[in-house]
């Protein structure tokens, strides 16, 4: 048995083992508790959900798996956070090695890297959960609730700088219509968020591939 084959053994096998241990979770805690949720509120908030994980998970492995191989494929997907932490680590790591994906070498790195940040996400959770215990109640002060309430705003922000500015031309049109839309729209950012992001999706690809046909026809491409 090759590298590869070995590699979707082991990623399907810890998949499925993963997967596991989430459903498990939460039926242990009710039937230890006998604390049941009401199923009809349960589907009901999950298709809610689903409209936008589900397009986004299928989304993320045809997009993530070539560019990451098949052992950091399974990996990140097993552990996590693709899109802020692993995919940057692994395209870093195989740039600067000066390697591709769909080689052996980049394979291999790749899962290396993508191991190691799963491993220093661990550790500065694990210290930073160590710390909180410590430091909660100068946390918990009243004039520090405004910056709290503001973390995921501007984690997002950051890191929409960084796509935003790499790829001014596509994001310029559904970042603008997006923007007007929650505006002018003021009852969309109660409980319509989920549901824009694949709307918005559907409008970036739409305009790249517009973009594109038009670069190609400047360029005397057919």
């Amino acid at each position: 048995m090759n590298y590869i084959d070995k590699m979707h053994r082991w990623g399907r096998t810890w998949a499925v083992v993963t997967a596991g241990f989430i459903f498990a979770f939460p039926f242990a805690l009710a039937i230890l508790f006998n604390a049941w949720p009401d199923w009809g509120s349960f589907i009901k908030g999950l298709l809610a959900v689903a409209v936008t994980f589900w397009p986004v998970g299928i989304i993320e492995v045809i997009t993530y798996t070539p560019m990451l191989g098949v052992g950091g494929t399974y990996l990140s997907f097993v552990t996590g956070n693709l899109s802020s932490l692993k995919v940057p680590c692994a395209i870093d790591s195989m740039d600067k090695a000066g390697v591709k994906a769909d080689s052996d070498e980049g394979e291999v790195i790749s899962t290396i890297s993508i191991a190691t940040s799963s491993i220093m996400t661990i550790v500065i959770i694990f210290i930073g959960v160590c710390l909180l215990t410590v430091f909660q109640d100068f946390f918990e002060q009243e004039w520090l609730k405004p910056a709290f309430d503001n973390v995921l705003p501007a984690l997002f922000g950051g890191l929409g700088v960084v796509y935003l500015s790499r790829y001014f031309k596509i994001a310029v049109l559904p970042m603008t219509l997006m923007v007007l839309l929650f505006v002018f729209v003021p009852y969309l950012n109660s409980g319509m968020v989920g549901i824009m992001i694949p709307v918005s999706m559907v409008i970036t690809l739409v305009y790249s591939r517009i973009l594109y046909n038009k670069e190609r026809k400047a360029n005397g491409e057919k």
